[in-house]
């Protein structure tokens, strides 16, 4: 055969294999990967969007994603196949609010790597909010507690906090205690100890947000109960008195319960009285009771005038014989 009519007969052939292999084996090639936009965006949430052609090969693509185009954080792995241009999203999650982050797709099969634009989006601000707590609480009379909190949201360092309270009966409204304070780079404050007097009613509030204010705590004081008992060893069916004092209780009357801890752990009320005026803070009880068993007995004061909260005295162990 003559050279020329052989060179010509192997194109030919060629071109006819060609034409009879996949569409996908002919076009394999690198993908091509576009940065679409961010969408959802919150303030600390997004979703990212892009499109990938994998040219013909099974193709994984990802997110990178950071505060600074240097990135440092991924979306996990995804697969796409075919030919023409593939729309992928992924979410992300735990970002910062306020802040500007960096991102870009990148698409890899057999035959390559490609990477898209970069592109940023800018979190939501955070609204600014307080959380405040008081520790101790409840306390007893003349015992202090301390106020503290984190301002949080965007600019939450550096700013004006002011306490206020509103004693029982919560009539008065609320007043500013003391000076204000500026809370610390991540926006906690802490008022130190407080003495508190009765029952009160404490919020934070910003000075140049007048809407921004805490949730009320309620600094509960306790009153102070007292118990004496002349023995702690009495014959079974004798009787023993139990006396003592309940302060802040200037009027007398409140209630008190002698109580004793059953076999299920649960403290059940034997007998009861009420306290009688002795000075113009304090009040007394005394009452005789008819010891039946032995166990652990305690005096309930259940004062009902709003100013204070009820409180038990001491746990007692009573032995009978």
């Amino acid at each position: 055969m003559h050279r020329t009519t052989m060179k010509w007969a192997l194109r030919t052939g060629a071109l006819a294999l060609a034409l009879t292999l996949p569409a996908a084996a002919q076009a394999a090639t690198a993908p091509v990967a576009t940065t679409g936009g961010a969408a959802n965006v919150a303030q600390q949430t997004a979703r990212l969007t892009g499109s990938v052609d994998p040219n013909g090969a099974a193709t994984t693509i990802q997110f990178q994603y950071g505060t600074t185009s240097a990135y440092g954080a991924v979306t996990p792995e995804q697969t796409v196949t075919g030919d023409g241009k593939k729309a992928v999203t992924a979410d992300i999650a735990g970002l910062a609010p306020a802040t500007i982050y960096h991102y870009r797709l990148i698409a890899r099969n057999g035959k390559g790597l490609s990477k898209g634009a970069d592109r940023s989006f800018k979190t939501l601000v955070q609204p600014l909010g307080v959380t405040f707590a008081a520790t101790p609480n409840p306390l007893l009379p003349g015992a202090t507690t301390t106020l503290a909190g984190q301002l949080t949201g965007t600019g939450n360092g550096g700013r004006d906090v002011v306490l206020q309270s509103n004693p029982f009966p919560y009539t008065q409204g609320f007043k500013a205690v003391g000076n204000k304070l500026v809370t610390d780079a991540t926006g906690n404050f802490s008022f130190g100890l407080q003495m508190v007097a009765l029952n009160t009613q404490f919020r934070v509030a910003l000075p140049d947000k007048p809407s921004v204010v805490s949730p009320i705590v309620v600094v509960s004081v306790s009153v102070r109960v007292s118990t004496h008992l002349g023995t702690r060893t009495v014959k079974r069916g004798h009787k023993l008195t139990f006396q003592g004092s309940v302060s802040p209780d200037k009027d007398g009357g409140t209630p008190i319960a002698i109580q004793k801890l059953n076999s299920k752990k649960h403290w059940v009320t034997v007998t009861g009285t009420v306290t009688h005026k002795t000075s113009s803070s304090a009040s007394k009880y005394s009452k005789h009771v008819t010891i039946r068993s032995g166990g652990k007995y305690r005096v309930y004061a259940g004062v009902t005038n709003g100013s204070y909260v009820p409180n038990t005295g001491a746990t007692v162990t009573i032995h009978t014989k």
